[in-house]
């Protein structure tokens, strides 16, 4: 915590420029991000610092990349004791320098562990199975997957630190998104209209329910230390109860895509096996299906956001307080909000996409240039 704290008012600091006043006569700082290389540890020191065991690194790392690219420099690097195995330096190791600068005074520390090319590994590796297993389809899902990504950094994200209503944001740009990644997943078709339809029908539900038990169970949005350091400094004009309705918006999206997707290829696939179903047939049929995806996805969901909030979990164990008290507490509510309405949007889209699925492939045509296209 406390250093998340430091980096944040570091970062502050930086952003806009100046540490208290804009007077020109205090202190300027300035802070510059190299790339470099671990060549040697020069010694190693314990030491105990207030209860705290730690570990001081006298590393000597060799700048890779930016103007001062060859120059090589000693660091310190400062670690608890029981985090060396995962946190301490080895030769040969690639890490992320910060250089801060006051006045004339140059001081640089191991901001991290540099890990950008392993990642880009792992993304290759599923861009590659993507397309290896879905062919052209699979190309036209990426792309919507970055269009989806273009749309929250350029404006969804921006539109919000501006001090628009996060949850207006969040829901038109949901409603962006939802658009463009169904029909570049799935085609242009009446499978991904019916898809879309029902989930913007479910996204609205959705909107309503988080309106709703956001505003009874009283949540401010600040549950979470992310969300407690925006409100300080320019960042404070951000509406953090909106950020958390918006949040659960663009939560729930990825979730209803999926279902809604599913429910609607099930039911095409039930009327071209037999043409003669009728509506009510397909209904029952596509509904009997959508059970077996909502008691996996339900568990799926709610999975992924323990999974998320593990560490916060842990914590609670060893917090001598009742257990009512914790489950009380903002951060644990605001989880369960989150996860409960994306679980309750999950399944009120499976009968909504059945039934719309089920009126309009009982009524229309099916077209055979689609037929057994997945």
């Amino acid at each position: 915590m406390r250093r998340k704290l430091l980096t944040f008012a570091a970062i502050l600091m930086f952003s806009v420029g100046v540490f208290g006043s804009a007077s020109a006569q205090e202190p300027q700082f300035k802070d510059e991000f190299f790339k470099g290389e671990v060549i040697d540890i020069l010694g190693e020191q314990q030491s105990e610092v207030i209860g705290d065991q730690q570990v001081t690194q006298q590393a000597q790392v060799r700048i890779t990349s930016g103007a001062e690219k060859g120059e090589i420099k000693k660091i310190e690097h400062r670690l608890q004791s029981s985090a060396k195995e995962t946190q301490g330096l080895v030769p040969g190791e690639p890490v992320v320098v910060l250089k801060n600068q006051e006045f004339d005074i140059s001081t640089y520390y191991i901001m991290d562990k540099y890990r950008l090319p392993w990642l880009a590994v792992l993304m290759l590796a599923f861009f590659g199975l993507t397309i290896f297993f879905t062919g052209k389809r699979g190309v036209t899902a990426l792309l919507g997957l970055g269009f989806n990504i273009f749309v929250i950094v350029s404006f969804i994200i921006p539109s919000i630190m501006s001090g628009s209503s996060p949850l207006l944001v969040c829901f038109g740009g949901g409603l962006v998104i939802a658009v463009v990644s169904l029909y570049c997943a799935h085609g242009f078709n009446k499978r991904s209209s019916i898809a879309l339809a029902s989930t913007l029908i479910t996204l609205v539900i959705a909107l309503i329910l988080s309106i709703i038990f956001v505003k009874l169970t009283k949540l401010s949005g600040a549950g979470t230390e992310e969300a407690f350091f925006l409100q300080f400094g320019e960042y404070a004009r951000v509406n953090l109860r909106g950020l958390l309705l918006g949040g659960i918006i663009i939560g729930a999206l990825g979730v209803l895509d999926d279902v809604t997707t599913a429910q609607s290829a099930a039911v095409e696939e039930l009327k071209r096996a037999n043409p003669q179903l009728s509506f009510e047939e397909l209904y029952k049929r596509g509904l009997s299906i959508g059970k077996e995806h909502i008691t996996s996805l339900v568990n799926t969901l709610a999975l992924a956001y323990a999974g998320a909030s593990l560490p916060v979990l842990l914590i609670f164990t060893i917090i001598d307080r009742p257990f009512w008290v914790i489950l009380n507490s903002e951060d644990v509510v605001e989880e369960m909000v989150r996860t409960l309405v994306g679980s309750s949007a999950l399944i009120l889209a499976v009968p909504i996409a059945t039934v719309l699925a089920a009126h309009f492939f009982s009524t229309g045509k099916l077209s055979t240039s689609s037929a057994h296209r997945h």
